[in-house]
């Protein structure tokens, strides 16, 4: 989609702007760890400013509303915490621990130390300088998401899902446990495990790491006294319509927009989401969950054949695999999703990081797209969602554009499995100094012919 040109030009403005001597800094330890430092403190900052306010911000009002109540149902107005699986409740229980004042500051600094142990993950603590241009590309994207990456459930799930892919195929149950409890956080992490149940010599290790961490979440919820609400996240949205922001919403926000027919927009208040409703939403709304199972099914098909046409070919690098299937599984996720909010593209970082940690020129074009999606959603939601949800023209291209970028995506990452199944081959020369995504601990690894 990019040409090397295009690439071209970036290095040259990129040399235009950081002299030789700030480009070797900001690629040494000291460097990535001080850019690291700077950017969350300015979040942990503004934290820190509203707590001498005993304030929160965005949906972190509704989760310190959510433990002041004790997660009882009874006791809320608006959307229930069971919207979300039982361990995206022990964070919020943390971060009340000094009581409402300081509840988001202390939410703001447990995500920084998961983006710190993810970032060290990625760049084996800052000792790979091979790896220092996804890493800055990774704290690049957390900052144009802005709060969407603090202020959510979803800005815990990201980091894991680094942590959980940077052990690689090498260490399938520790991935496996780490993925298992960011999917019982919020299920997007499941697309991750799919692709790396599909990838893996050992699969029973997947399932065994995902088992342990289900049944011991089964038995704290029954200690709880929580068992039956154990699965409400899967029903609690059921019957929500297309949320504004979605893929699949786009032809129905320009009929409102250009006011053709009855589609107009919404505040549904039941779960706090901006709705569009028109001729078609409903057969849609009901329609979305099938499709998602099928597109998951289809892509999670396209990874076993590429695995076994590698195997029956000679070889093929299962970590690429992985990565790959990780991506694309991930934005099946989001694409074929009737619920669009804008922290969904936090999903998508964690395999781009170290899909460029891995093979930078093939994940260079995936990594721009993404920088892309980052700015239009940071346009649509926080600075000018009224005016979107006003039915204003400017926001609703930006929004389809950005929408655009998400099928872009989709499709580009379709066509990677596609062409890792084509082209496998004998296993490729070894590199001579390993990626982080290849180290012994957390590393690559072939396909062998059975």
């Amino acid at each position: 989609m990019f040409s090397d040109a295009f690439f071209s030009k970036l290095t040259t403005v990129r040399n235009r702007i950081f002299s030789r001597p700030a480009q070797d800094w900001l690629s040494s330890r000291t460097g990535l760890w001080a850019g690291f430092g700077l950017l969350h403190a300015v979040f942990l900052i503004f934290a820190l400013v509203l707590a001498t306010r005993n304030e929160a911000f965005s949906d972190t009002f509704i989760y310190r509303d959510w433990v002041a109540a004790g997660f009882n149902e009874s006791l809320i107005s608006g959307p229930s915490p069971w919207v979300y699986p039982i361990l995206a409740l022990p964070p919020m229980a943390i971060a009340y621990v000094f009581g409402p004042a300081l509840f988001f500051f202390l939410w703001v600094l447990m995500i920084t130390v998961l983006n710190g142990v993810a970032l060290g993950m990625l760049t084996d603590w800052g000792r790979k300088r091979e790896s220092m241009p996804a890493a800055w590309w990774w704290l690049s994207f957390v900052f144009l998401m802005g709060w969407l990456g603090f202020a959510r459930v979803d800005g815990f799930t990201a980091p894991i899902v680094l942590i959980a892919l940077s052990y690689g195929v090498r260490r399938p149950f520790v991935a496996s446990v780490i993925l298992a409890v960011g999917t019982w956080m919020k299920v997007w992490p499941a697309a991750v495990m799919l692709a790396l149940f599909a990838v893996v010599k050992d699969r029973v290790k997947v399932i065994l790491g995902g088992g342990v961490v289900t049944a011991a979440v089964g038995v704290a919820a029954a200690a709880l006294g929580v068992l039956p609400r154990l699965l409400n996240f899967l029903t609690q949205q059921g019957d929500r319509g297309m949320q504004l922001e979605a893929t699949f919403t786009t032809p129905w926000l320009w009929l409102s927009v250009l006011g053709i027919g009855d589609s107009h927009m919404y505040m549904n208040t039941d779960i706090n989401s901006m709705q569009v409703d028109g001729p078609g939403t409903t057969v849609m709304s009901a329609l979305m969950q099938p499709l998602l199972i099928l597109a998951a099914a289809v892509v999670a098909a396209l990874v076993f054949w590429a695995l076994h046409q590698g195997k029956t070919r000679g070889g093929i690098d299962r970590t690429e695999l992985l990565l790959a299937g990780a991506l694309a599984l991930t934005t099946a996720f989001i694409v074929f999703n009737k619920v669009g909010s804008p922290q969904f593209m936090v999903w998508l970082a964690p395999a781009v990081a170290l899909g460029l940690v891995h093979d930078f020129k093939a994940w260079r074009t995936p990594a721009v797209m993404l920088i892309l999606i980052a700015i239009t959603t940071f346009l649509i939601y926080p600075l000018f969602y009224d005016a979107l949800s006003h039915n204003n023209p400017l926001m609703a291209l930006v929004l389809t554009v950005r929408n655009l970028l998400l099928v872009g995506l989709l499709v580009l990452s379709v066509r990677r499995l596609y062409s890792l199944g084509r082209d496998a081959k004998v296993s490729p020369a070894p590199r001579t100094t390993p990626t982080a995504a290849e180290s012994p601990a957390r590393g690559a690894d072939i396909a062998e012919a059975e």
